[in-house]
């Protein structure tokens, strides 16, 4: 375990050991003005609506506005910075991105350490991407692509929505483990990756699932497999990568973070809430229609969670060679 990985987990820890403390005055008020939550992407998109339905939330259990702010731009790292600069009042909140793990290795030099300058406060959901190829593929199956892909090496494209995406790992983590050579087509977003998709210029893609999930309904695409560890309830009908190529997983994955120092009292009672909101009735229905399941948990669990992946993309990001755009 590297030094930033043990600082992470050891702060996650001193905010799990005061709970139970009675909170300070100062806890008790909190929040006395309104909150920011910071999402480092733009508006209208399905983080942003993420973030609004968290900000909804906490607005009506803690009595005072939670207010989304977008700062899209630098792959999130504007928006994690502004959040890292942040007094530690738990009045700047980070929607933490499976980016903030990724970028720790993707970019050469940061302004601030992720691990050693965020303090987790939970997890939130994740949700899978699906590997899907276009029509015009022969494969049906995973073994049936890494078998054509192995007769084609470099032949075939996979497109991203980006370099150092989740769309682009889950590509590059299946190269790596599948031993299959594919060329990789990065687009400036998932929209025009996906247009391209189903116009078959490129023939692969590990896309988000919510975003897809229509156009295979339609025949539009074809699913080949499920990224994470377990079927989606939105395709109940297909395998995971894993069935074929074991320990395989990749994941969307979100939560909130807070700058370091944020008083522990503060942290756990934001932490409380978050996971009342996971088993609210009405939210689990609203999580399920986006095909995406629970995280919950307490402050460490998220930080092992964040720390975790963050090993596990640095590794992807060097497999890859990937640099930021």
């Amino acid at each position: 375990m590297n030094h930033h990985r043990r600082a992470f987990l050891h702060l996650a820890g001193v905010a799990a050991a005061l709970v139970g403390i009675p909170q300070t005055a100062r806890a008790q008020a909190y929040p006395s003005q309104p909150v920011r939550l910071v999402v480092g992407f733009p508006a209208g998109g399905p983080n942003d609506t993420l973030g609004r339905i968290i900000a909804q939330w906490l607005t009506e259990r803690l009595g005072q506005p939670f207010v989304v702010e977008s700062r899209p731009g630098g792959g999130t790292n504007i928006a994690t910075e502004a959040v890292v600069r942040a007094p530690a009042d738990g009045y700047t909140l980070l929607l933490v991105a499976p980016a903030n793990a990724i970028n720790a290795t993707l970019y050469g030099k940061l302004n601030y350490d992720f691990i050693r300058d965020m303090a987790p406060v939970a997890g939130l959901i994740r949700f899978p991407n699906v590997m899907e190829v276009n029509p015009s593929v022969p494969a049906k199956t995973v073994p049936e692509f890494v078998a054509y892909a192995k007769a084609n090496p470099g032949k075939i494209n996979y497109a991203s929505s980006g370099n150092g995406s989740t769309i682009h790992m889950s590509a590059e983590l299946f190269k790596m483990m599948a031993g299959v050579d594919l060329m990789h087509v990065p687009y400036r977003g998932g929209a025009p990756a996906l247009t391209d998709m189903l116009a078959g210029q490129v023939q692969v893609m590990f896309d988000n699932l919510p975003t897809s999930v229509e156009h295979i309904r339609a025949g539009k695409l074809r699913p080949l497999a499920i990224t994470s560890a377990t079927r989606s309830e939105l395709l109940p009908d297909v395998p995971t990568v894993a069935d074929f190529v074991p320990g395989y997983e990749s994941s969307a994955w979100y939560g909130v973070g807070a700058p370091k120092n944020t008083p522990a009292e503060i942290i756990d009672r934001l932490n409380k809430e978050i996971n009342a909101m996971l088993v609210d009735p009405r939210m689990m229905t609203r999580i399920a229609e986006m095909g995406a399941t629970r995280i919950g948990g307490t402050p460490p669990d998220f930080g092992k969670l964040v720390a975790e992946e963050t090993e596990k993309w640095g590794k992807v990001v060097r497999f890859a060679g990937a640099k930021a755009d």
